[in-house]
């Protein structure tokens, strides 16, 4: 009955904030019941937030033990992939985070804080605000690359910057041999996974919980081995000149 009553309640708005992407709302019912509204459209909520931390769960349970592993993390949402990242990472690891808009990074410091116990002032994460496409496309030796954005990868993908056939690549040359990367997913994607085999990654697929609404992770891995997105010895195909 008490869960009956929290739902009719009305929602209170919080905090807004015009973006690029759009009019960012955070809002509140109750003590603990909050929602990020894009444009009116539902973002993420606090109630519904399973496949957000199995996405961390179940690609840092993929990764060998390393005594300080380096992550990136791109899309803060509410924290709850965070801090299911940092409750899984050892105290020498790094996180770094890299996220759009601060007002998300504001509101998770303050309002959303005691959702995830203050997860984005854990002393092992470091906060961007940049695109993560950026991110991937500088670095390198990540152990991990963790994305939660949005819908994730769907529909044709074409050059896209980070889900289409040149940015996996990219993304799997930014991981470190044995790395993991984690997508979160609105729904299942085939034409993803077959992708992310081309770039060379093994891919397994999940879908969190039971019943209702059910998200998908993608946990693919760059096998030990491997350079320039195929494995070792896999060089392009010579034409033949045969007519």
């Amino acid at each position: 009955m008490e869960g009956v009553l929290a739902l009719a309640r009305p929602w209170h708005t919080l905090a807004r904030e015009q973006t690029g992407d759009g009019r960012l709302e955070l809002r509140r019912r109750g003590e603990g019941d909050f929602l990020i509204t894009l444009d009116g459209r539902v973002l993420m909520t606090s109630r519904a937030q399973r496949s957000e931390t199995a996405l961390a769960e179940i690609a840092l349970a993929r990764l060998s033990p390393r005594s300080a592993p380096r992550i990136l993390l791109g899309g803060l949402g509410m924290g709850f992939t965070l801090r299911a990242a940092l409750d899984a990472l050892p105290p020498a690891a790094r996180v770094c985070i890299a996220e759009l808009h601060q007002c998300v990074v504001d509101w998770c410091r303050a309002p959303l804080a005691a959702l995830t116990g203050s997860a984005v002032s854990d002393p092992r994460v470091r906060v961007e605000i940049r695109d993560v496409t950026r991110l991937i496309v500088d670095g390198a030796g990540y152990d991990a690359i963790l994305l939660d954005l949005f819908v994730g990868p769907r529909g044709p993908a074409g050059a896209d910057p980070l889900w289409g056939d040149a940015a996996l690549v990219r993304t799997r040359l930014a991981l470190a041999e044995g790395g993991v990367f984690g997508v979160w997913s609105e729904a299942p994607d085939a034409a993803f996974e077959k992708r992310l085999r081309r770039a060379g990654f093994s891919v397994e697929q999940a879908r969190p919980g039971r019943g209702g609404l059910r998200h998908v992770v993608y946990t693919a891995i760059r096998e030990p081995g491997t350079r320039d997105g195929r494995p070792r010895g896999q060089g392009l195909r010579r034409r033949s000149s045969a007519r």
